[in-house]
């Protein structure tokens, strides 16, 4: 393999074991080390393709945030093109983009690595975070598939919508029956978000 292919395979790997890492563990609990480990090469060698951790963080959340996107925006075509789709279901799917690409709460992976990250990756950060996670989410409220409380935005609907998700990404509390499939949890947690936990009198 010529040095140039293999240059671009080793970076592809680290981006890929980088991935695995980071959002299974988040930023803090991952280490430049146990990537390079991971990859069969050295932690100099790693630092040959990226000049820190923090580099090669933002360059993992970039490539989910695109898919995150992508996925969510199909999701959104589809049901714009549904004749009176069901909110909890349209929500659903769009939930299983979500847990589809994060093992592990999204909310808390991006927001727990802020407090680590320099001024401009922190900034880089909530550009994604806000192109790529909120800016989808808020489109999909946006089609009025679901009945927005009054002076509800659509903005703080995807907010408060995506920082409800974490019963979804651990098995210490989550919502349904023990034995309910990824789905109905995802459908019960979605009924909660969506119509809250006590009945109006």
């Amino acid at each position: 393999m010529k040095r140039e292919e293999q240059l671009s395979h080793t970076h592809a790997a680290i981006l890929q074991a980088a991935r695995e890492q980071f959002l299974a563990r988040g930023y803090q609990a991952t280490s430049t080390r146990e990537i390079a480990k991971e990859v069969g090469i050295t932690q100099p060698a790693l630092y040959h393709h990226f000049s820190d951790k923090e580099v090669i963080f933002l360059e993992v959340i970039k490539s989910v945030g695109e898919e995150v996107q992508q996925g969510i925006l199909a999701v959104n075509d589809r049901l714009a093109a549904t004749d009176q789709p069901d909110p909890v279901e349209a929500l659903a799917a769009v939930t299983e983009v979500l847990t589809g690409v994060h093992p592990r709460d999204v909310f808390t992976v991006i927001h727990s690595s802020f407090r680590f990250l320099k001024p401009e990756n922190k900034r880089q950060l909530g550009m994604v975070f806000m192109q790529d996670y909120l800016g989808p989410l808020q489109k999909f409220f946006e089609l009025g598939i679901v009945t927005l409380q009054p002076g509800l935005s659509a903005q703080d609907a995807a907010s408060f919508y995506l920082t409800s998700l974490s019963p979804l990404f651990n098995s210490f509390h989550h919502v349904g029956p023990a034995d309910a499939s990824q789905h109905d949890q995802t459908l019960a947690l979605i009924r909660l978000i969506l119509f809250g936990v006590a009945v109006k009198k």
